[in-house]
């Protein structure tokens, strides 16, 4: 239960701290950020789609290191970085969770 309070206020409470410290323009910083929970669409692919024992980290295409890898180096250009920001971000609420879980 306190897991699951942190992982969704991480995932949606926290990227309006981030957005209101990146931007003056916060409320569409937090909507980008918002947007790149659309990650997460990769868990349609999976079967079952939600499995609250299983680790999205290296599980979900999206959320493989290969992807990880390349979401940290989509924060160097500038256009791409408030995007890689909100995806780094998401993988560290999710890498938390795996964590909190035990399964990492």
């Amino acid at each position: 239960m306190i897991a699951s309070i942190i992982h969704y206020s991480l995932h949606f409470i926290a990227p309006l701290g981030i957005a209101r410290l990146y931007s003056k323009n916060w409320k569409n910083a937090y909507y980008v950020l918002l947007g790149t929970m659309l990650v997460d669409l990769d868990h349609l692919l999976a079967s079952p789609i939600f499995d609250p024992d299983r680790c999205s980290i290296g599980f979900h295409p999206l959320h493989s290191y290969y992807a990880i890898l390349i979401y940290f180096f989509l924060l160097f250009p500038k256009r791409s970085r408030l995007v890689a920001i909100g995806l780094l971000f998401h993988m560290f609420t999710d890498s938390l969770d795996c964590w909190l879980q035990g399964t990492i």
